[in-house]
């Protein structure tokens, strides 16, 4: 026998298996590959005896599992001398079945994201009536479930700064980076939050690899503008200006820097 056969005979053996499991799709897959295996190749009169045996218990296993009838109206019965017709049926079955797996995940990935809202506005309801340290609980266990996701991070981290938590939306904001480095969104509110904190020169930092990322945003030239503001590097805070002019000469918040900066200067 084959190698082909003899995987496809051990594959028929597990169709049981696969069922107690709950494996329906891999159950329906290997009902599948046994038959086309067992049109394919030839077999000896007592190989085929046991091809057929094993094709016949396993189609009447599949189709008595009761969650095939939920997805597949449509009966599953093996006769000798019709297996083509069933393969073609095992095909749509396995079309539906993989349709169901992927509407069984969208539901589940719909019921995360709703959860991840809740407990976004319970955490939110906390910072609003100044019980920060709770409110980190519930963000943290919230981070930590989704650990690799930049955007909660930022989403998480811009309501610190609204709350005046600069400290805690500076170290979500440089793990939002790391995992996404060219999301220029993220490099704005970092600049935010150590701008608020007086931390100037890492700010400056920040948006000069910003600038590696998105040279031509001229919100990104004003943002690092406001930094030397408050830093009062004039001279800078000028040529920031100036750059984001170049980029929208109809950036009116960068003319009135340009010329704050320019009063100052002289």
């Amino acid at each position: 026998m084959s190698a082909e056969l003899t995987r496809a005979r051990t594959q028929l053996s597990n169709v049981r298996t696969y069922l107690k499991q709950a494996k329906i799709q891999m159950a329906a897959q290997a009902l599948h590959d046994g038959i086309i295996a067992y049109l394919k190749y030839p077999l000896m009169k007592a190989e085929k005896q046991e091809f057929l045996r094993l094709l016949e218990d396993s189609t009447m296993y599949l189709a008595a599992a009761p969650k095939l009838k939920e997805v597949f109206p449509i009966a599953l019965i093996f006769k000798e001398g019709e297996e083509r017709q069933l393969v073609q049926t095992l095909k749509e079955l396995l079309v539906e079945l993989q349709k169901n797996v992927t509407d069984e995940a969208q539901q589940m990935l719909e019921a995360l994201e709703r959860q991840k809202q809740l407990e976004l506005e319970k955490g939110q309801m906390l910072l609003d009536t100044a019980q920060h340290e709770n409110a980190v609980t519930v963000f943290n266990a919230l981070l930590t479930r989704f650990s690799e996701d930049a955007d909660l991070k930022s989403d998480v981290a811009e309501r610190y700064i609204r709350a005046g938590m600069y400290s805690e939306a500076f170290t979500l904001l440089a793990e939002a980076i790391e995992l996404s480095p060219e999301n220029i969104r993220y490099y704005n509110s970092i600049g935010m939050a150590l701008r608020k904190m007086g931390k100037y020169d890492v700010a400056e930092k920040y948006f000069a690899k910003a600038v590696k990322v998105a040279g031509q945003d001229p919100h990104l030239f004003f943002n690092l503008g406001r930094v030397y503001v408050d830093w009062e590097k004039w001279d800078k805070c000028a040529k920031s200006a100036l750059m984001a002019l170049k980029l929208d000469p109809e950036f009116k918040e960068a003319e009135k820097m340009l010329a704050f900066a320019k009063k100052r200067m002289a």
